[in-house]
């Protein structure tokens, strides 16, 4: 294949990976399409290890990084904030509640987040410190960088054109879409609300085509990546042929052998049905697709305090949920209901668990089949 962004990233296929494991991004990137790692999991010192370990196995194949840098996050401007200063700020009931549904399935109440066991950690999602991924970042061979959850700073696009790297990023809106435009983005991933993680309401199939339409009448030359339960080759070739350059793909890798899941969570993913993720604030305070489970049904019932904002919710659910999972890894059958993760709707498509290699083989022939489907359709 060939567009001008294949061109410019020097790709074969535009399926563009996102995930938070390595060894996913470099599969990916190496069978022709582009992974993107989740920078925002790992502190500076952590990405520098998992980007020199990518250079080490990418084959010189390209790749990217992704960063979270929230546009409102009522926080941000106050200085010298640290995740242990934030976590002084968690009511009491919303501790007691999270220590009550632990104990209720069986798992010892969670602690503190690693950060706020730190006197100088910052909070989640701290701008500053993606800006310092980003520098981490430079020192390697990445060939684009991308923010989620509003407009990047003009920092972050200063430095992409500064390395000549293109700078992404996602929109759940047409409206999103046309000011990350003028504030100078190279390439939009618009992302429907089928998708997993942070995401907006507009479904894909009505996303694209408006972002391209809003795009063009605007005057603004810029590459579309679909985004929002692409599971398929098939999906893929139906987004491209709505307008977009490619597709913006996560969940998919979920169910892959090199994935950072857990095995249990995959299995979950497996006999899940599409109708069983929800949109929650009980995860990082701000709404996001993830599989249904006991920690999502207790958020959204009637004895929830309310999920508190970004990114205080991080610093109680991240280490509950992660107590929880190893409960059940560890054989506590009644942990395995908590267990969940952000996945997008597409999971209803998921029905075994193979390598990321053997997922790109399968988008690439998939796709090409869908093309030639419509070609014949033409006649």
């Amino acid at each position: 294949m060939s567009n001008k962004l294949c061109e410019r990233l020097g790709i074969d296929f535009p399926l563009f990976a996102f995930s938070h494991c390595r060894d996913v991004v470099a599969a990916v990137s190496k069978a022709g399409g582009f992974g993107v790692l989740g920078a925002t999991a790992f502190n500076p010192e952590q990405l520098e290890v998992e980007l020199q370990w990518i250079d080490a196995h990418v084959d010189g194949k390209p790749y990217g990084i992704d960063v979270l840098i929230p546009e409102n996050l009522s926080v941000k401007h106050e200085k010298d904030l640290t995740s242990k200063k934030l976590a002084e700020r968690i009511p009491p009931q919303h501790r007691e509640f999270v220590d009550n549904l632990l104990k209720s399935h069986g798992v010892d109440p969670a602690g503190e987040h690693a950060r706020a066991q730190s006197d100088d950690a910052p909070p989640p999602f701290w701008p500053e410190e993606a800006m310092e991924l980003l520098r981490v970042a430079f020192n390697h061979p990445i060939k684009m960088i991308v923010n989620a959850l509003g407009k990047p700073p003009q920092e972050m696009i200063d430095m992409g054109r500064a390395h000549n790297v293109p700078v992404g990023a996602l929109a759940g809106a047409k409206e999103h879409a046309l000011r990350l435009a003028e504030a100078g983005c190279d390439v939009i991933v618009a992302q429907g609300g089928e998708a997993g993680g942070h995401c907006g309401e507009v479904s894909t199939i009505v996303l694209i085509p408006e972002v391209v339409r809003a795009l063009k009448a605007a005057g603004h030359d810029v590459p579309v990546l679909a985004a929002g339960g692409i599971m398929t080759g098939a999906q893929m070739a139906a987004c491209m042929a709505m307008g977009a350059a490619g597709a913006w793909t996560g969940s998919v890798w979920l169910a892959t052998t090199e994935s950072e899941c857990s095995q249990i969570f995959r299995e979950k993913m497996v006999a899940a049905r599409s109708r069983d993720t929800v949109r929650s604030k009980g995860r990082t305070g701000k709404y996001s697709r993830q599989l249904v489970s006991a920690w999502t049904d207790a958020w959204e019932g009637p004895e929830s305090p309310g999920a508190l904002p970004m990114p205080m919710q991080s610093l109680i659910a991240e280490p509950a949920i992660h107590k929880a999972t190893k409960a059940a890894e560890g054989g506590n059958a009644a942990a395995v209901p908590l267990v969940t993760y952000f996945v997008g709707q597409g999971v209803g498509l998921v029905d075994n668990i193979v390598s990321a290699r053997s997922v790109v083989q399968d988008f690439m022939s998939d796709y090409a089949e869908a093309v030639e489907t419509l070609n014949a359709s033409v006649g």
